[in-house]
């Protein structure tokens, strides 16, 4: 479990296909501030808000991710390339403050940047448009959405597209910063209303 609160921005470092679909993702073990990021084999790190698994420690400390068939269908990783920002998430402890919101770190659907606008100040606003029709139902005004692993708040959502509007701190923090129009998202929709939705629909 996850809080939408990321942790580093690291770029790729290498992206290899395998046989059989798979493919091994490697990542820079970040250095931030606080806290060492020295994560134990089979530990569970939120890239780009998708659920992966450390398998292995490089040569030289980085990051390795075996990314299955079925990942690579669901997310944008399959256009993976070296040198792009992503976002990493350690899981949370049962004792941390969840300044985001709940985020499992399972991947409901893809989106696509349309705008980015800076409003001042280093202040931005971002539209977003879901690729699925069904992921419009999630979209409710000051509401919570995952955005490749970021938790952000939902703005004027029309359909299957919504606006965010994101502070300075999170354009340094996160993969905003360089994000342009037309570049692929992970999307996770609140868990509490998928929760409230599947005991309606099956009461």
């Amino acid at each position: 479990m996850f809080t939408g609160l990321i942790q580093a921005v690291v770029p790729v470092l290498a992206f290899e296909r395998l046989e059989g679909g798979a493919a091994l993702l490697s990542l820079p073990c970040p250095q931030t501030e606080g806290e060492a990021w020295e994560p134990e084999l089979g530990e569970s790190i939120a890239v780009c808000g998708c659920c992966l698994t450390v398998a292995r420690r490089g040569p030289g400390g980085e990051l390795l991710f075996d990314l299955s068939p079925e990942t690579l269908e669901r997310t944008w990783f399959g256009q993976m390339e070296p040198g792009r920002q992503v976002n990493l998430e350690r899981a949370m402890r049962l004792s941390d403050r969840l300044g985001g919101h709940l985020v499992s770190g399972h991947v409901d659907g893809l989106g696509e940047v349309v705008a980015r606008e800076e409003v001042g100040s280093g202040n931005w606003v971002f539209r977003f448009r879901a690729q699925e029709e069904s992921f419009g139902r999630y979209l409710i005004e000051k509401g919570s959405v995952g955005i490749d692993g970021i938790s952000l708040t939902v703005v004027r959502p029309e359909g299957t597209t919504w606006s965010v509007a994101v502070i300075p701190e999170t354009m340094v923090r996160t993969n905003l910063g360089t994000a342009q129009v037309g570049q692929k998202i992970h999307l996770e929709a609140d868990q509490i209303g998928k929760w409230v939705e599947s005991i309606l629909r099956t009461s």
